[in-house]
């Protein structure tokens, strides 16, 4: 619909000949920028975080718990863990932290994540920042063009992502360990990486690509009653998907914090029993 207002300044995206001639941005009163601003803080947060932690290079073992963003450690130069996933793919070679040799597939399953799509795009490339808010870009290409057309890749980082958070289940088995290795023990670091472990899972598993593995492709849900099942189940856990992908977020690097505090020193292990 139209208007006698005067044309906006810009001339592509919502200030098209298509479109309504509105010279505001938007018509929104409330602190609609509040949500994008916060988004991209605790993302930025997260990026530094882990950037820092995975170039370190240290502080990321203290028997028996590795951090997740060492595991599975593939290099040469990782710290021998007894019984861990020490699995000397990369040669001597490698000189560099072997994190950053494993973090490119949970962090791939991250970053294409219909979720996370929606996060940064709003929160850091404002595209759009908010619902009935314009977008400052003249042109959208979508996910058709480099890089973003790599976010049609999600699915395969899926399928990389599970493999991970088998591992790091077996991780959280060890953690079942004291520092003699010895089995029937808990400290307070096997609780963190238990709450880390359900939280990864449940966020894994609630993934759109998921949902549609389970039940897609299916004309007749009732000769499938297995698949319906599952897929009602992922479908509930889906509707939460944003919830578990923030607590995830938080808890895989609250895990690797913990352990860098046991393995820096900073104080020992609580024993549970």
């Amino acid at each position: 619909m139209a208007t006698d207002t005067e044309p906006p300044r810009y001339s592509g995206g919502v200030g098209s000949a298509t479109r309504a001639a509105v010279a505001a941005g938007h018509l929104r009163t409330d602190r609609w920028w509040l949500a994008p601003a916060a988004t991209a803080v605790g993302l930025f947060a997260f990026v530094v975080y882990s950037t820092w932690r995975a170039f370190s290079n240290a502080d990321y073992y203290a028997a028996p718990y590795v951090s997740p963003f060492y595991s599975p450690c593939l290099a040469e130069n990782c710290v021998p863990m007894k019984g861990g996933p020490n699995w000397e793919v990369v040669g001597s070679w490698w000189g560099l932290s072997p994190a950053l040799l494993i973090l490119v597939f949970p962090l791939g399953f991250r970053l294409t994540c219909y979720y996370y799509r929606k996060a940064y795009y709003r929160g850091f490339w404002a595209s759009p920042p908010a619902c009935a808010v314009a977008e400052p870009h003249a042109r959208y290409t979508g996910e058709t063009r480099f890089p973003l057309i790599l976010q049609n890749a999600h699915r395969y980082f899926f399928y990389a992502a599970l493999p991970v958070a088998g591992i790091l289940t077996y991780d959280t088995v060890l953690a079942f360990r004291d520092e003699q290795y010895e089995w029937g023990h808990m400290g307070l670091g096997t609780v963190v990486f238990l709450i880390n472990i359900t939280l990864i899972w449940a966020y894994t598993v609630s993934c759109h690509s998921c949902r549609h593995i389970v039940g897609g492709k299916l004309k007749h849900f009732s000769r499938h009653p297995v698949r319906y099942r599952m897929w009602q189940w992922v479908g509930r856990l889906n509707g939460h998907h944003m919830l578990l992908a923030w607590a995830s977020l938080v808890s895989v690097a609250f895990a690797d914090f913990y352990v860098y505090l046991v393995a820096s020193g900073v104080f020992e292990d609580p024993v549970i029993f």
